[in-house]
């Protein structure tokens, strides 16, 4: 920046995308709920060898019922063993895996809580599991799952592109594009239809309540003081179905800038990948523009010919 008052600096793509992620995770009011939840019920399945050897052998007598009622089925790599690994703080693709596996696994939770809760040796974890398993068996609960998967989900394919070594300017600024504009898409296009219907569905095949929309909200195992003459149809579609979505894309949206992406934009017309396909003069002559220090009134009117006998050559 001493050398160059007019340099810019680009902070690492795949970072920033953690970093919305987890401004999104801490600052929204549900997800900090959900994520403290997830928590307990790690700590509660986790704390022993013997909870997780019940959690095992429940997933493995659920796998043989669904295989027999041919609700799942049979192949190679399909049905294997899963396990409620704790994610990490800064690795939000392991958020992604967890949500995952715990919607998998349901019916398998829901059976070993409910064990746990009636071991009569168990008293103090039976309380906790109890606690666990009224949010657990809730619509909130499966609702917050399946948004966050979602979210996670069109994220997740830009993380890991991200991360990729080869990966290449012209593509990284497209990715990011398209993530913002697929979320846009669930947000607006028909998507809170489409998504209700699916946890819905799963719902009912779970046996979970499915509350009337018109209906009054009630927080499960909380006060409902805080959300009095809240509907369902506005707790979960404003409050947290778009709410989340429109933190999400503000987040992408500043962290990865107008700024930010034009100048990579410009920058990726030098890309000589598949014989110069991204070559555009026109960026590059902008490019040129944003460094007024570097380069003189003269030199901007001889850019475009320059850059032309550049490509030819």
């Amino acid at each position: 920046m001493d050398e160059s008052p007019s340099a810019y600096y680009v902070h690492c793509f795949a970072h920033q995308l953690q970093l919305s992620l987890v401004a999104v995770a801490k600052e929204n009011r549900d997800c900090v709920l959900f994520f403290q939840q997830l928590a307990n019920l790690l700590n509660v399945l986790g704390m022993s060898c013997k909870k997780i050897r019940m959690l095992r052998v429940a997933q493995a007598e659920w796998i043989i019922k669904a295989l027999e009622l041919e609700e799942i089925e049979t192949g190679k790599g399909m049905n294997q063993e899963m396990g409620l690994s704790r994610p990490g703080d800064t690795r939000w693709g392991s958020h992604h895996k967890t949500i995952m596996h715990i919607l998998r696994m349901y019916p398998s939770i829901r059976l070993v809580l409910n064990k746990l809760v009636r071991d009569p040796t168990q008293s103090n974890e039976a309380m906790l599991a109890e606690t666990m398993l009224t949010y657990f068996e809730s619509f909130d609960f499966v609702f917050m799952a399946h948004l966050l998967q979602t979210i996670f989900g069109h994220t997740n394919d830009l993380s890991r592109a991200l991360q990729k070594k080869d990966q290449d300017i012209v593509n990284a600024v497209e990715l990011i594009h398209l993530t913002k504009i697929r979320l846009q898409l669930l947000r607006d296009d028909g998507g809170w239809e489409t998504f209700l219907e699916e946890v819905t569905s799963y719902c009912v095949k779970h046996k979970v309540k499915v509350p009337q929309m018109g209906g009054k909200y009630k927080p499960p195992g909380r006060p409902s003081r805080f959300y009095k003459n809240l509907t369902n149809l506005h707790r979960f579609h404003v409050e947290m179905f778009l709410g989340l979505i429109d933190r999400q894309l503000r987040e992408l949206g500043d962290r990865f800038d107008e700024v930010n992406t034009e100048l990579l934009d410009y920058m990726g017309s030098f890309s000589p990948v598949n014989s110069f396909a991204a070559y555009d003069k026109e960026n590059l002559v902008k490019l040129a523009h944003l460094y007024p220090l570097d380069f003189t009134e003269e030199d901007l009117m001889h850019i475009p010919y320059q850059l032309t006998h550049f490509i030819t050559d």
